[in-house]
C-alpha cells in the first residue's frame, strides 16, 4: 500500500516541479504577493495631500496648520488664497483635502469666541474620507487643549483609551496574517483542482484505473504533495511577515500548524471535488476562482462578518477560511492557546472531514 502511495506521490511531485513556471507559482508567487499585499492592503491613511487657504496668516492660524503637518497625516502641497485654484486641486486629484482658515481666526480666539476653520475632504473615497475627518478632529482637540487652560471640575471623567494586542492600531498587523491564509487557500485549491483533470486531459486516468492501486491510495498520493507545498507556503509567508513586516508572532507555532492542517484538509477536499467535476484544466481553474473570491469576501478578511446581513452571516459558517483567519490572527496578535481556539479548530476539522469525504465519494463515482 505505502509503496503504491509513494509512487503516486513521487510522480505528482515530479509533474508539478518539472515545469519552471510552476515552481515560480508555488514558491515565488506567494512571496511576491505577500510583499505586494503587505504594502498595498492597508487602511492606514497617511500623507494626505492638502491645500492650505489661510486668510488670517497669524501665529494662531499658522499653529493650527502646523498641527496638521506635524501629525504626519497631512502634507501641504499648495498654499493659496484663490478658492477656485484650491477646488481645482481636488478636481484634478492633486489634493484630497482643503484646510480653510478665515480672516479673524486669532482675534476670535483672543476674544473667547469660537474660531471657525473648515476642512473640505474629497468624499469620492468614503473610507479614506472618514479616516481623514477623524484625524482632523483629533488634531483640532489637541490644538484646543494647548490654547485653553485646563480646569478640573469635581467629578471630571478622564478617558484613557488603550488598544490591546495592536497598540499602534497598525492595519498591516491585521491584514498580513490574513494574507497568509488566503494565499495558502488559493495555491492549494489551484494545484489540487487540476490534479485529476490533468490525468484526464493527457489520457492517463484510464491507465491508472486498470492498475492495482485503490482510490484511497490514489487520492493520498495526489493530495500529499499539495499539503507539503501548503506547509512550505505557511512557513515562507510567516517568516516574511515576521522578519520583513515585523508582524508579532506571540502564539505557539505548533498551534498554527495544527490549524493549517485542518484548513488544508478542507481546501484539498474542495480542490479534489472541483477536479472530479471538471473536464479540463481551464474549467478547473475557472471554478476555483469562482469559489475563491466569494470565500475571501465572506471570510472577514476585508469586511467584518458582523456587518453583513444575517442570512449571509449564516453562510459564512460553511467557509473554512473564516475559521482559519480567526486562528491565525489570534496566534499572531493575541498569543491565544488551544483553550481559546479549540472551537475554531474543531469546526475546521468537522468541515474538512465532511468535504473530503464528499470529494472521495464523488471520486469513487467518477472512476465507476
Amino acid at each position: 500500500m505505502w509503496e503504491r502511495i509513494f509512487t503516486i506521490l513521487r510522480k505528482e511531485f515530479r509533474s508539478v516541479l518539472r515545469d519552471p513556471r510552476m515552481r515560480i507559482v508555488i514558491i515565488g508567487l506567494p512571496v511576491l504577493q505577500t510583499l505586494i499585499f503587505g504594502y498595498a492592503v492597508t487602511l492606514d491613511v497617511r500623507h494626505v495631500r492638502m491645500v492650505l487657504v489661510d486668510r488670517d496668516n497669524t501665529p494662531a492660524s499658522r499653529a493650527l496648520a502646523a498641527g496638521f503637518t506635524a501629525s504626519g497625516y497631512f502634507d501641504v502641497v499648495s498654499r493659496t488664497l484663490d478658492e477656485a485654484a484650491a477646488s481645482a486641486a481636488i478636481d484634478d486629484a492633486r489634493a484630497a483635502a482643503i484646510l480653510r482658515i478665515n480672516a479673524g481666526f486669532q482675534a476670535d480666539l483672543a476674544a473667547g469666541r469660537p474660531a471657525a476653520a473648515q476642512l473640505i475632504v474629497d468624499g469620492s473615497d468614503s473610507n479614506n474620507a472618514r479616516f481623514v475627518l477623524n484625524y482632523a478632529a483629533v488634531i483640532a482637540r489637541s490644538f484646543n487643549a494647548g490654547l485653553v487652560p485646563v480646569v478640573r471640575p469635581v467629578g471630571r471623567v478622564e478617558l484613557q483609551p488603550r488598544a490591546w494586542f495592536n497598540a499602534d492600531l497598525e492595519s498591516r498587523n491585521f491584514y498580513v496574517p490574513g494574507i497568509i491564509a488566503t494565499l495558502v487557500m488559493l495555491v492549494s485549491l489551484m494545484l489540487t483542482s487540476m490534479a485529476i483533470v490533468r490525468e484526464k486531459e493527457v489520457g492517463t486516468i484510464e491507465q491508472i484505473m486498470v492498475t492495482p492501486i485503490r482510490p484511497v491510495e490514489f487520492i493520498l498520493g495526489k493530495c500529499a504533495p499539495f499539503a507539503v507545498i501548503g506547509y512550505i507556503n505557511v512557513f515562507m509567508v510567516t517568516l516574511l511577515g515576521v522578519l520583513w513586516f515585523d508582524i508579532p508572532l506571540r502564539g505557539n507555532l505548533g498551534l498554527l500548524l495544527l490549524g493549517a492542517t485542518c484548513f488544508l484538509l478542507s481546501t484539498l477536499g474542495i480542490g479534489l471535488f472541483i477536479s472530479t467535476v471538471s473536464q479540463t484544466q481551464q474549467q478547473a481553474m475557472m471554478t476555483t476562482f469562482f469559489f475563491f473570491f466569494p470565500a475571501m469576501l465572506l471570510s472577514g478578511f476585508v469586511y467584518p462578518i458582523a456587518n453583513m446581513p444575517e442570512v449571509v452571516q449564516w453562510l459564512t459558517f460553511l467557509n473554512p477560511l473564516r475559521y482559519f483567519l480567526v486562528i491565525i490572527r489570534s496566534v499572531f496578535l493575541k498569543g491565544a492557546g488551544l483553550d481559546v481556539l479549540w472551537t475554531q479548530i474543531a469546526a475546521l476539522l468537522a468541515l474538512g472531514t465532511v468535504v473530503m469525504g464528499f470529494a472521495v465519494s464523488r471520486f469513487h463515482k467518477t472512476l465507476a
